[in-house]
């Protein structure tokens, strides 16, 4: 039985639409029945969207009524669920955000004791909670504030990233009025850079406006004009990164993963292979080849990427957006971890004169049609996929894949060349277009 509420990222939508403070009060009472503690201690944070104080409260209302304790940890990013969780022994952590997306939207995302995301399974049997009958709780649970919760988080990042050097070091960052608008600067001021902050004052409205990672090409034009040595740009829930080098050149998670990667292999810290999705830069892959590093793909999503990391016992993995997952730290993506082990790898060295990868040109289109799975099933369309793909076979790539959540199909070509790469896209899309 496939899910209904919950995506690859927990409960999502527009606040006060489809994520309403009943459905929110649902979840806490389920994820709380479902837990397997007796009286379920059960940490919340959340971002910087104004509708995250009526999720919290009707969440933690929900967590109570079944006979749980909240813990709340206020404005936090999202990897610093897990730590916590870990770190003090609670049952479960739910974080309420919707990542990158604008202010309206909001979301829901639930991690176990063991800082892992919930499986599918148990999120399936939360759906199924919800259709229950309301029963009346042996005891009700206690609302709290739990204080020094951004302090722990930083010191784990300090802890981590202690022998990291950060003296002379100028860094724009870009918080994206979001949940790293304190922990992003503090972090690298107390590791020695000079920090320089921009959306960094969060009004539950400005989230994600404009500005971090979604907004990259923001963070690159200011890097040069303020003439920083590199930035870096998270998005609203901290989980993703994208970096901009002194040129104002923009470097996205596939090469920041290739850089990190190499870095670890060389010095016998990968564990073996790296994770990445099929969106990955087929560039990616040569350079792991040279590199000797194995490579596994994984479907779109960090969830299948951690997935694969837990499966093989690897330790980094992620995505062209900018999650990356080093497990020696926490099993989710960190922005700003994964910033600072960038500057990790690079050992004092100029990010402009590092290429970790070679990009090949890439073009992505999406068809839109009234029947996405009736696209993707006409015989002519796979018979066209083959020919292109067996043509470009060790130099480029085709992928071509039904949107999840809307009527399009998905038309990703790379090549050696950009007029390769279009001419082979508008080929595709012509077929794609016919079998509408």
């Amino acid at each position: 039985m496939a899910r209904k509420l919950f995506g690859t990222d927990g409960v999502r939508g527009v606040a006060g639409e489809k994520l309403t403070a009943e459905l929110a009060l649902g979840l806490g009472r389920a994820v709380t029945l479902e837990a397997a503690a007796q009286r379920p201690q059960v940490l919340v944070i959340r971002d910087t969207r104004e509708s995250g104080e009526m999720l919290e409260a009707a969440l933690a209302a929900g967590v109570t009524s079944a006979g749980g304790d909240v813990l709340l940890g206020g404005i936090l990013p999202t990897p610093a669920a897990p730590l916590l969780v870990r770190r003090y022994g609670f049952d479960v952590a739910a974080v309420i955000s919707a990542s990158h997306n604008p202010f309206r939207d909001n979301g829901i995302k639930f991690f176990g004791a063991d800082g892992m995301k919930l499986s599918d399974a148990t999120e399936l049997a939360i759906e199924r909670r919800l259709e229950e009958p309301v029963a009346a709780p042996a005891a009700i649970g206690r609302v709290r504030t739990l204080h020094g919760t951004l302090e722990d988080y930083l010191r784990e990042l300090h802890t981590r990233f202690a022998a990291l050097g950060l003296d002379g070091l100028d860094v724009l960052l870009d918080c994206a009025n979001g949940a790293t608008f304190r922990a992003a600067p503090e972090i690298f001021r107390r590791l020695g850079a000079t920090v320089t902050v921009v959306a960094h004052e969060p009004d539950g409205r400005n989230i994600n406006e404009g500005c971090g990672s979604t907004h990259v090409d923001a963070l690159a034009t200011r890097v040069v004009a303020g003439g920083h040595d590199l930035g870096f740009a998270f998005d609203g829930d901290g989980d993703r990164v994208l970096a901009a080098d002194r040129n104002g050149r923009v470097v996205d998670g596939d090469e920041l993963i290739a850089l990190v990667a190499t870095h670890l292999h060389a010095g016998g810290r990968l564990g073996g292979g790296v994770a990445v999705t099929v969106m990955t830069n087929y560039g990616f892959h040569h350079a792991m080849r040279d590199a000797a590093v194995d490579v596994a793909v994984t479907s779109v999503g960090d969830r299948y990427v951690l997935e694969e990391l837990k499966r093989s016992g690897w330790r980094l993995g992620g995505e062209q957006s900018g999650h990356i997952i080093d497990m020696e730290f926490v099993p989710s993506g960190d922005g700003i971890a994964s910033a600072l082990l960038t500057l990790e790898a690079l050992d004092g060295r100029d990010l402009a004169g590092q290429q970790a990868m070679r990009k090949l040109p890439q073009r992505l289109v999406n068809v839109p049609v009234p029947d996405r799975d009736a696209a993707m099933a006409d015989p002519a369309l796979a018979d066209a996929i083959a020919a292109e793909d067996a043509d470009l076979e060790g130099r480029g790539r085709v992928l071509v894949r039904p949107s999840g959540t809307e009527q399009l199909v998905r038309v990703m070509v790379e090549a050696p060349t950009q007029d390769e790469t279009d001419a082979v896209c508008a080929r595709l899309v012509a077929v794609v277009e016919r079998s509408a």
